[in-house]
């Protein structure tokens, strides 16, 4: 049976409650916004703010997995790789993808 979602996606439990679950998704979307906007204004990756919206996307990573620096770094390679991901963000600004990865390359790189 084919999955959407891949092959290991089973092993992952989703037991929030839709309200939970609402709630990371308004948190994700507005890290997301922060990223998009250190775009729009042409900040590079390395700048403070779009490095604090790097520290606040991990930190919503740790809810559910504590990545490694290279784990962390090869989640953000699914974000210029082709995969849903890279659709997402390059379905919501262009170039959005490849700036999460380098932002998040040089947190990770400082901070883990």
């Amino acid at each position: 049976m084919s999955n959407q979602f891949g092959m290991y996606s089973e092993q992952y439990s989703n037991d929030y409650s839709k309200e939970q679950n609402e709630q990371f998704t308004a948190a994700f979307d507005a890290i997301t916004q922060q990223f998009v906007a250190g775009l729009n204004e042409g900040l590079p990756a390395s700048a403070e703010a779009v490095q604090e919206a790097v520290r606040q996307h991990y930190e919503f990573t740790t809810q559910f997995w504590k990545p490694t620096r290279e784990a962390y770094k090869n989640l953000a390679l699914s974000y210029i790789m082709p995969s849903p991901y890279r659709d997402t963000y390059e379905g919501i600004a262009e170039g959005l993808g490849k700036y999460h990865y380098d932002a998040i390359v040089i947190w990770a790189d400082n901070n883990l």
